[in-house]
């Protein structure tokens, strides 16, 4: 695969074995900081054709899975975020991750300790949804041990900041032409309606999906889908993430932190956790643990000396339990099969 930026002729496609040039690095970043970026101003900025960043993003979606998705953040609209922790028989694990990554208030579902613990990020859009899964779905679903649930108290790093924000693919100048302007910080919860919900159930499906198939998708004009768009944009309900394959990035240990923390020093840890590269979502949480963490590293020998030198040089932290990804179930969507 070419390292250089290509010209408009058509190259031969790679395989999925082939490691991401500098260039598809780039494009996964750009995406990662305006999922809707027009090709033309992806191009503009990267300094290749229209052609070459439609062909990249097209093989990628083969080779590595790629999918830009709209994501709603739930703390905008006065709701809670949940991550779930079941324990279960190692025969019930499958079927259950299966039936939870199909309902569209999970995400981020893996199978963890042998197979044997399920754990899933959960935005269920009322009290009532919330309580009739935790408090009787799951506690009455047979095979199923144990159930603890962690309500999302702050989030230090996540939502419209993943992990592909670390990449340092992208020269600053680069990074400062496709970053979106700030969004606004809303005094009281946005309130959606019918047809901004229509809106965002098309872009959960493909976050992409240009004016006029929103348009058709929503039986809105263009200019009414623009404006809302716009508007959901600006007040950050609407953001956009990418789901891609990790592994394709050279990276092979992915593990969940559960971290008890000095309450005075919460802040602190949690700050320091946004800024390391390994770290691709942390919040501060309910429970003992009172900090959960996504940490994403090359292979266990750099999980460990993460652990023992970033982790364990934080002041503060009291206690640390690694769970070790075995395999990730859903991560934006659930795509059976994969």
């Amino acid at each position: 695969m070419p390292s250089r930026p290509e010209s408009g002729s058509a190259p031969v496609e790679s395989r999925t074995t082939d490691p991401l040039d500098p260039l598809d690095l780039k494009l996964l970043q750009a995406l990662q900081l305006d999922g809707r970026a027009p090709f033309s101003r992806l191009a503009e900025v990267l300094g290749v054709s229209d052609q070459t960043v439609a062909r990249r993003y097209r093989r990628l979606r083969t080779t590595v899975g790629l999918r830009v998705l709209g994501m709603t953040d739930e703390s905008r609209l006065g709701r809670q975020s949940w991550v779930v922790r079941l324990r279960c028989t190692p025969d019930a694990a499958e079927q259950l991750a299966a039936a939870l990554a199909r309902r569209p208030d999970t995400s981020y579902i893996g199978l963890f300790s042998g197979g044997t613990e399920l754990m899933c990020a959960m935005k269920p859009r009322s009290s009532q949804e919330r309580d009739e899964l935790l408090f009787d779905r799951l506690p009455r679903t047979p095979r199923v041990i144990s159930v603890s649930a962690h309500c999302l108290l702050h989030s230090y790093y996540g939502g419209p900041l993943g992990w592909l924000n670390k990449l340092r693919a992208l020269d600053p100048h680069e990074e400062a032409a496709l970053t979106p302007p700030p969004v606004a910080t809303p005094t009281d919860p946005v309130t959606l309606d019918a047809q901004d919900e229509a809106l965002l159930a098309v872009l959960r499906r493909d976050g992409r999906t240009p004016l006029t198939a929103l348009q058709s998708g929503t039986g809105q004009t263009e200019s009414a889908v623009k404006r809302r768009l716009d508007r959901l944009r600006a007040c950050g309900v609407l953001y956009f993430d990418v789901q891609h394959d990790r592994q394709s990035l050279g990276h092979s240990s992915d593990a969940m932190l559960w971290l008890t923390v000095a309450p005075s020093a919460l802040d602190a840890v949690g700050r320091a956790l946004a800024g390391h590269p390994e770290v691709g979502f942390a919040a501060a949480v309910t429970g003992q643990a009172n900090i959960v963490a996504a940490v994403l590293c090359r292979d266990t020998g750099a999980l460990y000396s993460y652990l023992s030198e970033r982790i364990g040089g934080l002041d503060g932290v009291q206690a640390v339990e690694t769970v070790l990804t075995l395999r990730q179930i859903k991560q934006l969507t659930y795509e059976p099969g994969r």
